[in-house]
């Protein structure tokens, strides 16, 4: 046997004379653990104005019109009317991918259908506007014009809702929180009975209390929203004085501008 070979032999035999006295003492040989690599999230995309695609979504439908107003009008023509003249501010403020979502049919199957509209657009952000009202617990009757009504006066004010089911969370949330300010430095005041017990099942909670933010994870059009989704009760329209602010120009224009202004400030920090 030659020198080199008689080496590498008595490596060998080494080697497998360790590996068995492991074996024996019942101990195994120690795994060393490979870090596994996260990938980075991906960075958001730059927002462009002109290219950054809005729907507006026109909360419930001509056959499902949503809430009766204390004078007997359906919330459907305040969000459409209001939606439209939202629509022109962001498209003056240069968001000219800007489109109004109005839709057909009924109940949920027109909720499906509005938020798969908005997913198949592949839209950057989804604002749905709708106007307010109370349980039907909390009506009381008066008569308008001859007809039968109900109101509540005893309530008022905007309120802006987000979904933690939304995959863009926190977008959702931070564009809820600009367009508060901004109602906020104009003068509204947000409702506050959603956070009281006598609300039932329409009971939420209050994400951000200084502008109105609340968490309702059950609303179809922002949980299932690709993009990031915030919904708009922009005033009450069963309370007789809001009712009466809310079908004012001014109004309507003071909440159009501050969403403007938002979206802009919101494109900003992207």
């Amino acid at each position: 046997m030659s020198l080199a070979r008689g080496i590498v032999v008595s490596i060998v035999v080494s080697l497998v004379a360790s590996s068995l006295a492991s074996v024996g003492s019942g101990r195994a040989a120690p795994v060393r653990k490979v870090a596994k690599v996260r990938p980075k999230p991906p960075a958001p995309e730059k927002c462009e104005p002109r290219k950054f695609r809005i729907i507006l979504d026109v909360g419930h439908t001509s056959e499902s019109q949503g809430a009766t107003s204390a004078r007997n009008d359906p919330e459907f023509g305040f969000n459409l009317h209001l939606a439209r003249l939202i629509g022109e501010r962001l498209k003056s403020a240069g968001f000219l991918a800007t489109r109004v979502l109005v839709t057909e049919g009924k109940a949920k199957a027109s909720l499906l259908k509005r938020v798969g509209a908005a997913n198949a657009a592949h839209a950057d952000f989804f604002l749905s506007i709708h106007h307010d009202s109370v349980p039907d617990k909390m009506l009381e009757e008066w008569e308008f014009e001859g007809a039968r009504s109900y109101f509540s006066d005893r309530f008022g004010g905007h309120s802006l809702f987000v979904s933690e089911r939304n995959p863009r969370f926190g977008a959702s949330l931070a564009f809820a929180r600009l367009l508060g300010k901004e109602l906020k430095d104009r003068g509204l005041q947000y409702a506050t009975q959603y956070t009281l017990p006598l609300m039932g099942r329409y009971r939420h909670q209050l994400l951000d209390k200084d502008v109105g933010v609340y968490r309702y994870d059950g609303l179809v059009v922002l949980s299932r929203a690709n993009s990031a989704a915030v919904l708009l009760e922009a005033g009450s329209i069963i309370n007789r004085d809001e009712e009466m602010a809310m079908n004012s120009p001014e109004r309507q224009e003071l909440i159009a501008t501050a969403v403007a202004m938002a979206m802009g400030d919101f494109c900003e920090r992207r």
